[in-house]
C-alpha cells in the first residue's frame, strides 16, 4: 500500500517543486502566472470536470449507497469546520484556505490509488466518487468565499456566482450528461480529455509558483487544523457514513480512500480567482501533498481494524 501511495504522490510533489524553481529562477515572465491560473479556472479544470463525469463508467455498483456516505460525511465535516470558525486565528480569506483544505480532494491521486488497489472496478469506483464530491465540494466552497473571501457577496450575487461558477456549472452538465445516457460528440470528446489532463501538471506548477516558505509560520496552524480534519475527522465521518449505510467492501474503502486525499491544486486556483488567502492555500496543499504519503496508508490500516473490509 505504501509503495502504492508514494508512486501516486511523487509525480504531485515533483511538479509543485517545479514550479516553485521555475518561479524563483523568473524562468518564465511574472505575468504568466496569473494568466496560467485563469486558463486552468474557466477552461482546463471544467473541461476535466464535465469529461471526467460524463464519460464514467459506474454500471452494476453501489451507485447510491457510495454518492450518498459521499455527500453525508462531507456535509457534516464542512458544517463542524464552519461551526469552529470562532476559535481559529484566522482571517476571513485565510479561513477559506482551512475550509478547503478540510474538504476538497485530489481526484488524480485518488483515480491513481483505487486504480492501483481495485483495477478497473476501483477505476469506476473512483469516477462515482468523483460524481458525488466534486460538485458538493465546489457549490460548498463557492458559499464559503462568498460568505468570508474578501470580495463579501449578497444574497443575490452568490446565487449569480453559483449559477455562472464554471466548476459547478460544469460538473452540474457532466451529472446531467450521464443521468440522460448522452455521450460527448466524437470531435470534441478527445478535445475535452487533452485539456481535461492538461489542468493537472498546470494547476500544481502554479501551487509550486505560490509557495512562499518565508510565510510558512503564517499557515503553519491552519494547516494543521486543515490536515487533522483532512486525515482524520473526514475518514471518521465518512465511516459512520457507510456504517448507517451497510457499504461494503471495495466500495466501502474507496469512499474511506477519496475523502482522505489531499487537497487539490484547484483549491490555489479557486483562491486566486475567489478572493481567498492564495500564499496560504499553496503552503496547505503542498504541506497536504507530502504528509499524505504518511497518512493514506496509517487512515486505510485504522479503517480496516474498524470495519473489517
Amino acid at each position: 500500500m505504501s509503495e502504492v501511495v508514494l508512486l501516486a504522490l511523487a509525480p504531485v510533489v515533483l511538479l509543485i517543486a517545479l514550479g516553485h524553481g521555475l518561479r524563483r529562477q523568473e524562468f518564465l515572465a511574472e505575468a504568466f502566472w496569473p494568466q496560467a491560473e485563469r486558463l486552468g479556472y474557466y477552461v482546463l479544470l471544467p473541461a476535466l470536470f464535465l469529461h471526467g463525469l460524463a464519460t464514467a463508467q459506474v454500471a452494476d455498483l453501489p451507485i447510491w449507497q457510495l454518492t450518498a456516505t459521499l455527500v453525508v460525511s462531507t456535509l457534516i465535516v464542512a458544517a463542524l469546520v464552519v461551526a469552529l470558525r470562532p476559535v481559529m486565528a484566522v482571517d476571513g480569506p485565510a479561513f477559506t484556505s482551512v475550509f478547503q483544505g478540510s474538504v476538497r480532494f485530489n481526484n488524480y491521486v485518488g483515480v491513481t490509488l483505487a486504480a492501483g488497489l481495485f483495477g478497473t472496478k476501483g477505476i469506476a469506483l473512483a469516477a462515482i466518487c468523483n460524481a458525488a464530491i466534486v460538485p458538493t465540494v465546489n457549490v460548498l466552497c463557492v458559499l464559503v468565499f462568498a460568505r468570508h473571501g474578501s470580495a463579501q457577496l449578497s444574497a443575490h450575487a452568490i446565487l449569480r456566482q453559483l449559477a455562472t461558477n464554471p466548476l459547478v456549472v460544469s460538473c452540474l452538465a457532466g451529472i446531467l450528461m450521464q443521468a440522460a445516457g448522452a455521450s460527448i460528440p466524437p470531435g470534441l470528446e478527445p478535445a475535452l480529455r487533452v485539456l481535461g489532463a492538461a489542468s493537472l501538471p498546470l494547476g500544481l506548477l502554479c501551487v509550486g509558483a505560490a509557495l512562499e516558505f518565508g510565510a510558512a509560520r503564517r499557515w503553519l496552524a491552519p494547516m494543521l487544523f486543515a490536515s487533522a480534519f483532512k486525515f482524520a475527522v473526514m475518514p471518521l465521518a465518512t465511516i459512520g457514513a457507510a456504517l448507517s449505510l451497510d457499504l461494503k467492501g471495495p466500495a466501502l474503502t474507496t469512499a474511506i480512500l477519496f475523502q482522505g486525499l489531499p487537497t487539490a491544486s484547484s483549491a490555489y486556483i479557486m483562491a486566486r480567482q475567489l478572493g481567498g488567502d492564495a500564499p496560504m492555500m499553496a503552503g496547505v496543499t503542498a504541506a497536504q501533498t507530502v504528509l499524505a504519503a504518511g497518512a493514506i496508508p496509517l487512515m486505510l490500516g485504522l479503517a480496516a481494524w474498524l470495519v473489517p473490509i
